[in-house]
This record gives C-alpha cells, structure tokens and sequence, in this order.
C-alpha cells in the first residue's frame, strides 16, 4: 500500500459549476477536502495568471478562481484555509541536484577566510590519530573567502603535518597537504592525467590542486553508506525551501543504483515528500559498450516510474567544472603552462560521439555536462551526428550548464531543440571565474538572458551542493547579476521578467521531466504541489529574495514541510 499515491482523477470531475441530473434536479459540485482563499496564487497557467484561491481534492487541485468561488467548494469536513494575502507558487524545483551538502566529513561550508579554514583543519588534526586521513565535506568554494583562493600544501601543513589531508571542493576538485601527496607519491615528476590537471607552481612543486580526471590518482576512504535517514535529511531541508522536485543527473550520494533504491523504499512506506527524476551515470565514459551494458543490465525504463520516483535519461560529461572548463580561449589562470591552458576534455570527441551514438540508438536522451564554448562545440557535434541517424528533436536532451555560449553555437542549438538546464553558479564562484577567464567571459556567465531572447527552453537549478540549494537566491541572481562577494556581472544579461525566471522551476521543469500534465502548476487536475511563501517574489524588492523562505510545503495536498513563525 503506498498511501500517498492516489490515481489521477478523471478531467469530468474538474467541473467548475452545477450540473443537472437526468431528472431535471442539481447535482452538487465536488466538496473538497480543503480550500485556500484570499492568497496571491500564482498559477503558472499558460497565461501566468494569478488567482486568490484554489481547492484541493484527492491529492490535486480541484479548482482555481477567486476567492468566493473557492469557498463553494467546502462542505462539511473541508479544511479551510485563509492565505491572509501571502504569496503561493506551484512546488518549486531543483532542476540540476546532487545534494544538499553536509555528511560525516569536515565541515567547511561556514568558513569565511583562509583562517577559518586552518582552524576547522587544525582542530580536526588534533582529533585524529596520527597518519588518518581527514576528508572534507564538498559544499563549500574558494569564492566565499575573504581572500578569494585557495590554500596551498605548504600552508595546510602548518596546522595538519601529519596527516593526509583531502578538501573535497565541489564534485570536480580537491586540495591535498604535503602529506597527501607523499601518501599517494604525487611529485613533480607526476604528470597530469589525460582529461585532469595537477596544478603545479613556479617552482614546479604541487601546489595541492588537483582536479577531474586527477583524482583518480588518489583513494579516499570508503564513503558511509547511503542510508533512508539520508534521504529524508535531504527532503526535509529541500521543503523548508518550497521545493517538491529534483532532477538528480547521475549522482546523489553514493551508488545511484542503490541510492534509487533506497528512494523507492521509502515511496512505497509513504515517506517520501519529494519528487525525484533521476539520470543514470554516465560520466566520463569513454567505452560505448559500458554504456550499453549499464542500460540494459540496469532493468529500468526511460520515463519508466510513477509521480514520485522517474528516470529521466543518461548524463555524460565532456569537460570539467570552474577550473576546467574546455575553452576555444587560454586562461587567464596558466596551471603552470604559459598561458596555453585552455581547460581539460574529459571525454575525447571520438569517444563521446560513440557513447551518444550509444545511448540514442537505444532510444534514451542525453544530459550533458559541458562548461566552456568548446566543450559545446563537441556536444553539438555529437547531437548533430546521433540526430542524423534518429532524430533527438523534441525529445529532451539537454545541455547542462553552458557558462560561455559563443553566437555562432546559437542556430545550431536551437536547430535540435535542446532544452538548456541552468544553475546560478556564477553567484558564488564570480571572482574565482574572474581569475581563471577574466571580467569580460566571467561577465557572460550562464547568457540567461540571450538564451531566452533566442527563444531556448530553459529549466533552472542550482548544482547543488557545488552551489547552495537556494531557488531563491537564483532568482534573485538572473534577476539582478549580482553575486555575493563582487557586486554586479554582465548586467546586459539581467532577466526582468521574474515570472519567467518563476516558470524555469515550476512549469518548465515539469515539461523537460516530460511531467507537465501532471504537475508544474495549479491548475485542475494536476497534483496538489505548492509553498506558501514568506514573500511575493514577483513584485517585492529584488533583496528581498535573498532572505525569502517557505512557511509552508504541501505535496500532493499533504502539508509536508511548516515555518515555526507561521500560525
């Protein structure tokens, strides 16, 4: 028994007015089981029309309209709910979610200088034994310290000298200390891995920097299990933000295969309160033969689920993150070259042609990582050659990310009919892209903006936990260019339109999910997904936003998630 899912009512049960019976007497409308009035309703109707009120019934809405017209909708037993003028969205979305930060390891996502990181390492050196390996948590970026960067080997030694240390930073990069480095023979004379990158300084020593494919030079200790707790953790904090939807493109936490079954278990006790699509992880392979197997000896369905648990596709990936993004430009930031480093392919066009070739011929869509204009480059390429063979056009494959987009990629993405999955990344990590590409590329950092003058399909999300999990935040962000540590970047891509900005996780992610007749607005029929928030974010101050939260989370008409201070 799954008592949170219910089956869709029939569309003849969303009648908004009296009918007459056979014999000529009235028959009265659905009584519902609670009525919201007197709010500000954003629908995400076609129309983006608000309305004061709606009815829910079944787990869906049973109507929308004014407030008069809802309250007909109570009867004996109906909850009835004055909104007292407050601001309601449909359930908000994470369009691009790994997790939400946090975990067994040292926590660094408070840390506001290079201090507070030497004394969050030091103090976990002086808990540890001797030779332990102390590992970080991911949720925290070099952008959010007063100084801008990141620390070296030499200086983390100071506090950690002996044990290895690894901070884990974001899901493409990490920092060792000396020790580190001695333990898994990392020296001068190692060289960068094909796809991955040993930063080395003047001297031509490690600096501690290593990323992509670099990693795999090291072996952390086994991570915890992924367990239930974990995931109603996750849940719990997602629906203090109004969020009731996640795309999770290739990793939660662990296993995906085992992190997927983890969700269903919990669908099928009744606890889940989110609603999750999940891509399978394809990452950086090379071997189209490992795909296929992972397809197929997987036994699951593309779209195959119900409206609690999907699988969505395939993500792959061809280029790294901040600090590897493929460029037809050099960095500003050489990683010891000379000014000749342009970021890392990951995944060699050959090898990722064949790998797309793969995945389309078995019929499933594509999500791919791809930061830099060439890295683009190769996945347009890589499209434009599967959708010679079967066309991938209005099947919902995705770029994801896309930091610089040059004008001459712009046809050729629209030609395929490519959603676009956006993340307000350059909020937090600005000054650092500013090192790395300069003020002019960091500027044009996602092109919002020309993405939809362009007419893109866009669905937004934030990364996390590269980026906080904060859907209002990347509002505020495309809304505004503001960032958090150094003021405004590339006004000319400031999106003013914030109901459209509110459609890219509502209504829009609910179409790249292939969901949009079933959620993604309040609208008759759909599932009963939506926030009470603390804030008109359509309309109020822009930095307003910045301290916007849910006072309370509903999904499938359960109310799921209640702000303390909201009575």
């Amino acid at each position: 028994m799954r008592p949170h899912h219910h089956h869709r009512l029939k569309p003849a049960l969303f009648v908004c007015a009296l009918l007459t019976g056979i014999a000529g007497q009235a028959v009265a409308k659905d009584v519902a089981d609670a009525v919201y009035i007197n709010g500000k309703v954003f629908t995400a109707d076609a129309k983006s029309s608000t309305a004061q009120g709606f009815a829910v019934k079944d787990g869906h809405i049973l109507a929308v309209g004014n407030s008069d017209a809802i309250r007909s909708y109570a009867g004996k037993g109906t909850k009835v709910v004055d909104l007292h003028g407050h601001f309601v969205t449909p359930g908000l979305s994470d369009g691009h979610f790994h997790n939400e930060g946090g975990g067994p390891g040292l926590d660094l996502s408070q840390t506001r200088t290079l201090a507070d990181i030497f004394a969050a390492v030091g103090a976990a050196a002086k808990k540890a034994q001797p030779g332990d390996a102390i590992v970080s948590n991911s949720d925290w970026h070099e952008a959010q310290l007063k100084e801008k960067r990141l620390p070296l080997a030499t200086e983390l030694d100071a506090v950690a000298p002996n044990n290895p240390l690894v901070l884990v930073r974001g899901g493409h990069e990490m920092i060792l200390n000396t020790a580190a480095l001695k333990k898994w023979n990392i020296t001068k004379d190692t060289a960068s891995p094909d796809g991955g990158e040993i930063s080395k300084g003047a001297n031509g020593e490690p600096t501690g920097e290593i990323f992509d494919n670099a990693k795999q030079l090291i072996q952390l200790p086994p991570a915890k299990p992924v367990t239930t707790d974990d995931i109603l953790t996750t849940q719990r904090k997602l629906n203090a933000f109004g969020i009731t939807s996640i795309r999770i493109p290739g990793s939660y936490r662990g296993n995906l295969f085992e992190d997927y079954k983890l969700f269903g278990q919990l669908r099928d006790e009744g606890k889940l309160t989110i609603r999750a699509t999940m891509y399978l992880p394809g990452f950086g392979t090379r071997d189209p033969a490992k795909i296929h197997d992972m397809i197929v000896n997987s036994g699951l369905k593309q779209d195959g689920g119900d409206d609690w648990l999907r699988i969505g596709g395939m993500k792959l990936l061809v280029d790294g993150g901040f600090e590897g993004g493929h460029m037809s430009k050099p960095y500003l930031e050489p990683y010891g070259k000379g000014g000749k480093y342009t970021g890392l392919t990951v995944v060699p066009p050959a090898n990722f042609n064949a790998v797309v070739k793969e995945v389309n011929d078995l019929g499933w869509r594509v999500a791919t990582h791809a930061v830099g204009d060439a890295a683009i480059d190769e996945v347009l390429d890589a499209y434009e050659a599967a959708n010679a063979e079967h066309s991938i056009v209005g099947k919902r494959w995705t770029i994801e990310h896309a930091f610089i987009v040059r004008p001459d990629q712009i046809a050729r993405i629209k030609k395929l009919g490519l959603i676009m999955s956006v993340q307000d990344h350059l909020y937090l990590a600005a000054p650092t892209l500013k090192k790395y590409w300069g003020m002019d590329r960091a500027s044009e950092v996602t092109p919002v903006k020309t993405f939809l003058d362009n007419g893109f399909f866009l669905v937004g999300g934030t990364d996390s936990s590269v980026v906080p999990f904060n859907p209002f935040w990347e509002i505020y962000h495309f809304n505004t260019r503001d960032t958090i540590s150094d003021g405004v970047y590339g006004a000319d891509q400031r999106v003013k339109s914030r109901v459209t900005l509110l459609r890219m996780i509502t209504i829009n992610y609910a179409v790249l999910t292939g969901e949009e007749k079933v959620k993604g607005s309040i609208e008759p029929g759909k599932l009963a997904d939506f926030a009470i928030l603390s804030d008109d974010i359509l309309t109020g101050p822009a930095k307003k936003m910045l301290k916007t939260k849910a006072l309370a989370t509903y999904v499938g008409g359960k109310e799921v998630y209640r702000d303390s201070s909201f009575h």
